[in-house]
């Protein structure tokens, strides 16, 4: 179980432990596992440390206390940079990502860290994307966004920053994965947007403070990516591309993997185009990604909803006014168009709301289905809830 967040003491010796040279985020989990919290970890011999599995050189780096100088050091950058720790008990760490077969054992973070306990979905794909991919992955992270999802990507140019600006742009949360120190802009192209991203979204990194861009860093944190969160969603990406090992990685935890289909000529397309061939699921709009979230997980989006637009849940007085959140007309108009008894084709309702784009008629559809207020049957009709 997750225990209390730490102390500034029971922080140096986590810190500690993720300084240690040559010591991985396998091992080091085995090591807690095995001896509970830091301290003892640190106070163990080195033969109880080689009987634990390590290695003679790494049991003695353990063992001599060295890498606390490291995390004296690593405690005040966090400081001076408004940064926080967050080992694997914290109760802030992300549960889903605390489940994969080697979680860091400590998140570097600056920003909005409740972030981290909201459901989440990836979205990843190509640095040098074509205009349709960028126009997705925006379109695809604000209706996301907006049905109460947080996006994950990493920051990178291109389909990752995409996704991260149509999450802001929408008012929704989003989480950026570094593969160097979360106090370290790569690229540096994107410096205005991590400033961004740190006040109203969340940067994260495993990889310790004034770490520098490794090319070697940026496969290893896309198990994060794919961690934290419910799902994959691949935009454009080349068939052997960073994209698709986070893909791998996704299957590999169990998470469901969606891509977007693209032309069959473009380069860009062919990762995700494979993918749907291998049994990812093809995404044509946000509700493709909520039709595979789990029944619980679904039902936390609607209270969400319910709060955040200020509707009365199911047993709680049914005479509160009805209120619909920034969509407001258009939910009305919407309800206005369709009936309690008899279905209605999207087509039609896309014909009957005048003065209305198709996405906000969709999205404000999707508003009112989570909002219990209307159903969706098959053939992509509905009918107003009694």
């Amino acid at each position: 179980m997750p225990a209390a967040v730490c102390t500034r003491e029971e922080e140096l010796h986590w810190l500690a432990l993720r300084m240690v040279p040559s010591l991985g985020a396998r091992r080091a989990g085995q090591l807690i596992e095995r001896f509970q919290t830091p301290q003892a970890v640190f106070r163990a011999s080195v033969s109880q440390l080689e009987a634990a599995g390590l290695l003679p050189g790494v049991a003695r780096s353990v063992a001599s206390g060295c890498a606390f100088e490291d995390a004296v050091v690593q405690q005040e950058k966090l400081l001076a940079t408004g940064a926080v720790a967050i080992p694997l008990t914290d109760p802030r760490y992300p549960p889903r990502l605390r489940e994969i077969f080697d979680p860091p054992m400590v998140l570097f973070a600056r920003g909005r860290t409740e972030l981290l306990g909201s459901l989440m979905v990836a979205m990843v794909g190509t640095r040098r994307p074509t205009p349709y991919g960028v126009a997705v992955a925006e379109r695809l992270a604000a209706d996301l966004g907006r049905a109460g999802l947080t996006i994950a990507s990493g920051m990178a140019r291109g389909i990752d920053t995409a996704a991260h600006r149509g999450a802001l742009d929408a008012g929704a949360g989003t989480v950026a994965v570094f593969g160097c120190g979360v106090d370290v802009v790569y690229p540096a192209e994107n410096r205005r947007l991590a400033v961004e991203l740190a006040e109203k979204g969340l940067l994260i990194s495993e990889f310790p403070m004034t770490t520098p861009a490794y090319p070697q860093n940026f496969p290893i944190r896309n198990r994060i990516v794919s961690g934290m969160g419910v799902g994959v969603v691949v935009v454009e990406g080349a068939q052997y591309s960073g994209s698709s090992i986070t893909a791998r990685l996704a299957l590999d935890q169990g998470r469901e993997v969606f891509a977007v289909p693209g032309n069959i000529t473009s380069k860009v397309s062919w990762g995700p185009n494979l993918l749907i061939k291998q049994g990812a699921k093809l995404i044509q709009d946000f509700s493709d990604v909520l039709e595979e979230l789990l029944p619980e997980d679904r039902r936390r989006l609607v209270e969400e909803m319910r709060v955040r637009c200020g509707v009365a849940t199911p047993d709680e007085d049914a005479q509160q006014p009805l209120a619909l959140g920034p969509m407001n007309e258009i939910a009305r108009k919407l309800l206005a168009s369709l009936s309690v008894d008899t279905t209605t084709h999207i087509d039609e309702v896309l014909e009957r709301v005048e003065n209305c784009s198709s996405s906000e008629i969709i999205a404000a559809m999707f508003e009112l289905e989570l909002l219990g207020l209307v159903k969706q049957l098959p053939g992509r009709n509905f009918v107003k809830v009694w």
